[in-house]
């Protein structure tokens, strides 16, 4: 069933109040902490991490540079307008993500100079990097506490620009070349660092033998240690000056963010449409952007325009280092450059700090354009459009660029616009119970250039489309909860759609599979689900559906033995079953029961319930027994430790067993609804007493000096459950505006940190817009003055806004929360 995007009911409005409506769909969210360009999963998302496009490389939500970079010629003049020119390296001494090497190596304490050229290591012992613990990546297994390294190395070339440390280790860490310590650092990294180093190091480098010594100790955890060295190559400067196009704008809607500038006589607008439309699954899935320019003149004169988009094979590795293989092609309609590594290790790695290294990127112009389309190695695409001496290779390499010339000619007042699609294949996207599962977009065997060529020649109806659900859905929020709100709804769309990818599961069920991004990177983490679940019971619950039916499928197979609900499916993208330490049995049960009734509610029946009825049962009875004065465990908010005798834990026990009356009642069997509605209801007059605190409800039972959002409350009035009266709500938030800080409610009482998608639920328990706002007002100045300048984190201290963990994932779904209950209360 495909669901059409919620609109405004046609109502008349004054005419004062339709101008202001029509202002807010033109001034849609203009600040954020970062600006989604590309989005459509967890490994095809690439940010600008600053307000202004051309002021640094754009990035993968991890951070990690994925380079898109934008040049306009007016004639003869060229401006950047987008990214910028990254360093370029060449090995002195390569790493070995870049070559297998050996050193001498010791676990054992060396006397004397062990760090000089002229130590004898002879007896040392001879091993290949990395050394680790972890077997499975091991070269040399490195399981002491302590570990010496030296590695000689012969230089004939002294002729080196910028001298760069590279270096990845587990834990503390010294570093010397030829006898002097050029580094040093307590604590670990995850990834090879870079780090420059003074030239006085540079001149202690000498024709002959040299080395690179490195003490490292294990202090806790895990063990790493692999190292080398890198000239930063000074920048082709061949062609001329290239000047800054001057930004007057930024706007991200729901599906675009649209930049506009001035390069003096010409004015350019670059539009990035991810077409993340919810009530058509076949774009939705297509793993296409485009990238739309629209240039004229603004002096009444002709310019002859041209302008530049290259795009770095980055997007197609995991780290720098790797193979590329380029292609240039085309099809009957298309002009196309396509790249991927060398290697294609197809679902061979997984884990959280990770980008994609099988597949292939693909950049494609429509045909009829006769568009220039050519390969450069790194630093190449920038000074062979000014010079306009083109020298492309198809040789493998790494951190190609694959560039895209659109000639406007001559352009004067009226606006002429050009677009570029940028796609990805990723071949296999999830394995899932030891199947390998290729994408949703796939399924009736379409291929990348035939989405390509659908996307080219739908670009117009598309766009028109995306430029109705952005008004639509900005409109809806406005009228929901102000501006602001409507804002960081915005701000939150494509983010929580593309920390998930779409599939079919082997038995035929939707899958929609989250990452749980710079948190743990598991997979369909079910509190992840859980809190990211409002966006989707709004514009297509069947997502939602497919966000539970892994762990239904999990939870009802041989492999799964418990009386409550998984965690997760395993660690992304490997689903084959929970990899999580520990289970938060009363915390996902609750969550799957809710999320079910809310599905029901959605769709207007209960046959997804249905089909699940039994585990739904199993898990109602553990709740029954288990639920209401939780023992000591976790909830979702793990990072704050376990906690008994959770309120906010009880409401959601609480809540969840009214949800299954209410589903046990949409499905006929009154018997069952009388007998849970009737249990539920009595623990929700028990837990008031219990949680009692005066002005307010505790975080535990037993405790008054605590407090706690009752977040979980809000679905007892979204599902119309009725198990707590008004008055609950209305302590509660009472409370909370006496609690609140420069940039937000505090998650409860022992820290001052938040969770902003929690307040934006909280704050809908509110009966004014005035409370609304007061909670929600500060959400919003923490995710337009946030220092912490990575794609929204919804971990964040209220004291000063800096994030504390956790960026770019799906939870932020959470902040459709008003919206849908001012559609679903009345």
């Amino acid at each position: 069933m495909i669901y059409e995007p919620l609109t405004m009911k046609k109502v008349a409005l004054p005419a004062i109040v339709l101008f202001f409506a029509c202002n807010f769909v033109k001034a849609q969210a203009t600040k954020a902490p970062a600006y989604p360009l590309i989005d459509h999963n967890t490994y095809f998302s690439i940010w600008s991490f600053s307000d202004t496009l051309n002021a640094a490389l754009t990035k993968h939500w991890t951070g990690k540079d994925q380079s898109l970079l934008g040049l306009i010629k007016v004639d003869g003049t060229t401006y950047r307008f987008m990214g910028k020119e990254g360093p370029v390296y060449k090995p002195i001494l390569p790493a070995s993500d870049e070559q297998p090497y050996t050193c001498k190596y010791t676990e054992t304490e060396p006397s004397g100079s062990w760090e000089s050229i002229k130590y004898d290591d002879s007896n040392w012992n001879t091993g290949a990097a990395p050394f680790t613990d972890d077997s499975s990546r091991a070269k040399t297994l490195w399981t002491s506490k302590d570990i010496w390294v030296r590695r000689t190395f012969t230089l004939n070339d002294l002729s080196i620009d910028k001298l760069v440390l590279k270096l990845n280790h587990d834990d503390n860490v010294e570093v010397y070349l030829n006898g002097d310590k050029i580094y040093s650092f307590v604590g670990w990294v995850s990834d090879f660092k870079l780090i420059a180093l003074k030239d006085k190091f540079k001149n202690r480098l000498k024709q002959g033998d040299n080395v690179l010594a490195i003490h490292c100790a294990n202090t806790a955890g895990g063990s790493w240690l692999d190292a080398g060295l890198l000239d930063e190559v000074k920048p082709n400067t061949t062609g001329g000056i290239i000047l800054l196009a001057k930004q007057k704008s930024v706007e991200v809607n729901a599906t675009q963010t649209i930049y506009n500038f001035n390069c003096v006589d010409v004015d350019l607008q670059v539009t990035f449409t991810s077409p993340l439309l919810m009530n058509d699954l076949d774009i939705f899935s297509r793993p296409v952007s485009y990238i739309t320019y629209k240039v004229k003149s603004t002096d009444g004169k002709s310019h002859n325009v041209k302008v530049l988009f290259s795009a770095s094979t980055a997007i197609a590795v995991n780290n720098p280092s790797q193979q590329v293989n380029t292609q240039k092609y085309a099809t009957s309609s298309l002009s196309i450059l396509k790249a991927g590594t060398v290697a294609q290790p197809i679902l061979q790695k997984k884990g959280d700090d990770l980008r994609i290294d099988w597949g292939y990127m693909y950049v494609a112009v429509p045909k009829s354009g006769n568009e220039l389309q050519y390969v450069t190695a790194q630093g190449g695409s920038v000074p062979s459009f000014v010079s306009g001496k083109i020298n492309s290779t198809n040789k493998p390499g790494t951190l190609l660029e694959l560039n895209t010339v659109l000639n406007f000619g001559s352009v004067g007042a009226a606006a002429k616009e050009k677009f570029v699609e940028l796609g990805y294949d990723d071949l296999y996207s999830v394995q899932y119970f030891q199947q390998n599962l290729k994408p949703w977009w796939k399924l009736s065997g379409a291929t990348i250039e035939g989405e390509l060529s659908t996307a080219a020649l739908q670009y117009a109806a598309v766009i028109k489309k995306c430029d109705g659900f952005n008004k639509n859905m900005y409109n809806d929020a406005v009228k929901a909860g102000g501006k602001s709100y409507a804002d960081l709804c915005a701000l939150a769309y494509r983010q929580s759609i593309s920390a998930h990818q779409l599939l079919k599961s082997p038995q035929g069920d939707i899958l929609f599979l989250s990452k749980e991004n710079f948190s743990n990177g598991s997979i369909n983490t079910v509190d992840v689900t859980y809190p990211s679940a409002p966006l989707y019971l709004l514009y297509n619950p069947k997502l939602l559906e497919g966000m539970l039916n892994g762990i239904f499928y999990y939870c009802e197979s041989p492999a799964w033995q418990h009386n409550f609900a998984a965690h997760d499916l395993g660690t992304y993208p490997i689903a084959n079953g929970q990899t999580y330490g520990e289970n938060m049995p009363v915390e996902e049960s609750g969550n799957m029961i809710i999320l079910t009734a809310a599905i029901a509610k959605a769709e207007g029946n209960a046959s997804f319930a249905k089909k699940h009825w039994k585990t739904l049962t199993t898990w109602a009875a553990y709740l029954s027994n288990n639920g209401f004065d939780p023992g000591n465990q976790l909830c979702t908010d793990d990072f704050a430790g376990h906690l008994a005798r959770n309120a906010n834990l009880s409401v959601k026990a609480i809540v969840a067993l009214g949800a299954y009356a209410d589903l046990a009642s949409k499905l006929g069997k009154r018997s069952v609804a009388a007998q849970y509605y009737s249990l539920a209801a009595g623990m929700a007059v028990k837990w008031q007493g219990l949680a009692d605190a005066g002005d307010h409800y505790s975080l535990v039972f037993g405790d008054k000096s605590t407090w706690s959002q009752k977040y979980n409350l809000v679905w007892d009035k979204v599902l119309g459950l009725r198990l707590f009266p008004a008055a609950v709500y209305k302590k509660e938030v009472n409370y909370y505006l006496t609690k609140q800080n420069t940039f937000g409610l505090p998650l409860d009482s022992r820290k001052t940190y938040t969770k902003s998608d929690w307040i934006l639920w909280t704050a809908s328990l509110a009966d004014n817009q005035k409370d609304f706002k007061a909670l929600t007002d500060p959400v919003y100045k923490y995710a337009t003055e946030t220092p912490t300048r990575v794609p929204l984190s919804d971990w964040h201290e209220t004291t000063d806004g800096k994030m504390v963990g956790f960026q770019a994932r799906s939870v932020v779904g959470g902040y459709f929360m008003k919206l849908l209950e001012s559609k679903w209360v009345k």
